[in-house]
């Protein structure tokens, strides 16, 4: 069979097979909310693909939520609701700043019990490490997760990681755990945020800048919005 992709069809399948498990309002919102009839659209586009072989989908959730063709979960897996999590994180950023070097289930240290983080990404110009905890866990293993962190600072292979700038010294990205419980784990060396949604951190540091601004002389504000940068 002869067929042509368009670059949506590319980034679409680029997308899920970035994100493992994407939802069909998820593909709406990000690729096709400027159509007129997006809901529709996207369901003509996600169909062509699915029967072109090029994706796969599971009916298990409403809407349906769409797969890579190689998979390795299985379409009824709770993993699929793990990977809905970090997308929703995904997207909750993207309505303030689209992040950069996104990286799913990152594995910076490559090696078996090392740091596993579900999301990595650079956000208005700071790296975070990004923890979704769906699940509430005893307080004795968050903070052996924030150990693990500590190990990996104290390593200093995460000076050599590939998105590390080229022009300034190596920042260690701060952890944020996304979380509506609120852990006692502490570290003296990496910046740990414990929030409830991405939402939560932006209103908290809009308040913070809003009292550093109140703090200073009064100058122009840039048009930029405001920058997190908590390295």
């Amino acid at each position: 069979m002869s067929f042509r992709l368009s670059q949506r069809d590319k980034d679409i399948i680029a997308f899920i097979d970035q994100f493992r498990a994407v939802d069909r309002d998820s593909l709406v919102d990000l690729f096709f909310k400027q159509l007129k009839l997006p809901v529709n659209a996207c369901n003509s586009v996600m169909v062509r693909l699915y029967r072109l072989g090029l994706i796969e989908r599971t009916q298990q959730y409403s809407p349906t939520v769409y797969l890579p063709v190689d998979a390795k979960i299985k379409k009824n897996s709770q993993k699929i609701l793990h990977f809905l999590s970090i997308l929703d994180v995904y997207k909750q950023m993207c309505t303030y700043s689209t992040p950069k070097q996104v990286i799913v289930e990152d594995k910076p240290t490559r090696r078996k019990g090392g740091i596993e983080p579900d999301l990595f990404c650079i956000f208005k110009g700071s790296p975070f490490w990004i923890e979704i905890q769906r699940n509430q866990y005893s307080e004795q293993k968050m903070q052996s997760k924030i150990n693990l962190y500590e190990e990996f600072f104290f390593s200093d292979e995460w000076q050599a990681l590939y998105w590390q700038p080229d022009d300034r010294s190596a920042l260690f990205p701060s952890i944020i755990l996304i979380t509506p419980v609120r852990y006692a784990v502490s570290s003296e060396h990496i910046r740990i945020i414990q929030v409830a949604s991405i939402h939560e951190l932006m209103e908290k540091y809009k308040s913070s800048g809003k009292q550093q601004r109140d703090v200073k002389s009064r100058t122009s504000s840039s048009a930029g919005g405001i920058k997190i940068n908590l390295t």
